[in-house]
Order: structure tokens, then C-alpha cells, then sequence
């Protein structure tokens, strides 16, 4: 199991390397999503009309988590191998090793944020609900999913330089098209097509909307949402891992 300890050395350095230097360590996590909250509430939630949503910084809160989340593993992951090219072309080793431990090191910091927060809506809620069990099936849905586009994306710009652009230009759009700041079945009632294209053909959206449901809502997600985000995991993570696989076999000369 020697490649298990490299792992976990990566992920522990990719960690300490992430915020090395700094006086807040992991808390410097805590400053984009809510700077980020601050500023869509602003505009959201005084000088734009908005849906009348109770505890709205909080309803934005969750759903930028999530989303900071997904963003910044998928993008820190794309450029991981050539970032670590003279490793690849000295040892030999699973590759795969070097975008997983970048999404890891992403995942203890969002759930380190997920600690903080769901106390305080559990808190304002008044209730401890049965819905937080789940909490853990539906963050290792979005891991596995997470971690097969990291694989996809990861091979794809070793060997084609314009994909971490592409990607960087496709998640703003893609971030204003997520549930975030709306709930889609309230602003698209009485246009089923628009309403199915925000909730299921928007992958991440499932998982912004379960996270949400349990953190935010305190009820368990539908179960509609529950089978989409564990077949999409799966479906992903076997997807980009083959794809890896496929493409790794030159990748010590491509990087």
C-alpha cells in the first residue's frame, strides 16, 4: 500500500504548501465564499428584487460552498499534472494520485466550512432533523464527482493546453445558471423545459439543491435528487477515470 502513504503525503503537503505562510492557515477558505455572499446579497438581496426567501444570506451561504467548492477543485485540478511534471517523469507511481489529492485537499476545507456552518442554520432553525444522516451520502456523491471531472480534466490539458482556459471561461456562465441565488421552480413557473434544464441538465445542480434541502431546509432531498446525484458520481468518476487511464500512458513525455 506504498502508493496509499504517497497519497496521503500529497494531499498533507498539497495542504500545507495551499497555506504555507499564512497567519489564518485553512480560515483564509472562509473569505471567499463570504466575501462572495456579501456582495450577491447586496445585489440580490436589496438592489435587485428577489425571491422572498427566508434567511437569504444563509440560502446563498450553502449554495456558494458547494459551488466554491466544485469550482475551485475542477480548476486547481486541470493544471495539477503539469504543475507536477518533473515528479511524473522521475517516478513511477499511480498518476492519478496528483488530481485526487488537489480535490481532497479542496474537500477538507468545504467540509471544515460545512462544519461551521450547518450549526448555525441547524440554530436558527430551532431543530436537529433526521435529514443531516444523509448529509454524508450525498458529500461523498459530490467527492466522487468532483474527483472524475478532476481526472477528465486533469489528462485533458497535459495533452491540450486550452482546456483550463475553456473550463475558466465556461464556469462563469455555468456559476449564474446554478441554483445559487434562486430557487428554479420559482422563477420559471409555468416553463417545465427552461425549470428541467436548470435542475437536471446542470450536473452540479442536483448537488447544490441536496446539500441545501439538509443544510439550509433541515429535509431530506427528493429522491429524484438522491438517485441523480449517486448515478451522475458514478457514472463521472468510472468515466474520467477511464479516460485517465486511456490517455496516461505517454504522459511522462507530454508534460
Amino acid at each position: 500500500m506504498g502508493w496509499l502513504s504517497r497519497f496521503e503525503r500529497k494531499a498533507g503537503g498539497e495542504l500545507r504548501q495551499k497555506y504555507r505562510g499564512s497567519a489564518l492557515g485553512v480560515l483564509w477558505y472562509l473569505v471567499n465564499p463570504l466575501v462572495m455572499m456579501g456582495a450577491y446579497y447586496l445585489m440580490f438581496g436589496i438592489i435587485l428584487p428577489r425571491q422572498d426567501l427566508e434567511h437569504y444570506p444563509l440560502f446563498l451561504l450553502v449554495g456558494l460552498v458547494v459551488w466554491v467548492f466544485f469550482n475551485q477543485a475542477v480548476m486547481s485540478a486541470a493544471p495539477s499534472l503539469l504543475d507536477h511534471g518533473a515528479l511524473v517523469r522521475k517516478a513511477r507511481f499511480p498518476r492519478e494520485i496528483i488530481p485526487a489529492s488537489v480535490v481532497t485537499v479542496q474537500l477538507v476545507t468545504f467540509v471544515a466550512l460545512l462544519a461551521l456552518v450547518t450549526p448555525i442554520t441547524v440554530a436558527i432553525r430551532g431543530t436537529v432533523d433526521a435529514a443531516l444522516l444523509v448529509l454524508p451520502f450525498v458529500l461523498a456523491c459530490l467527492f466522487a464527482f468532483v474527483l472524475g471531472l478532476a481526472f477528465a480534466v486533469s489528462i485533458l490539458h497535459a495533452y491540450f493546453r486550452d482546456v483550463a482556459p475553456i473550463l475558466s471561461a465556461a464556469l462563469l456562465p455555468w456559476f449564474f445558471l446554478s441554483p445559487i441565488f434562486f430557487e428554479p421552480d420559482a422563477i420559471v413557473t409555468g416553463h417545465e423545459t427552461a425549470l428541467f434544464v436548470l435542475e437536471w441538465v446542470n450536473p452540479v445542480a442536483p448537488y447544490i439543491d441536496g446539500v441545501r434541502d439538509i443544510v439550509y431546509g433541515g429535509q431530506l432531498p427528493g429522491p429524484a435528487t438522491l438517485v441523480y446525484v449517486a448515478v451522475v458520481a458514478a457514472l463521472t468518476l468510472l468515466g474520467g477515470r477511464a479516460l485517465f487511464a486511456r490517455l496516461q500512458g505517454e504522459l511522462a513525455v507530454v508534460v
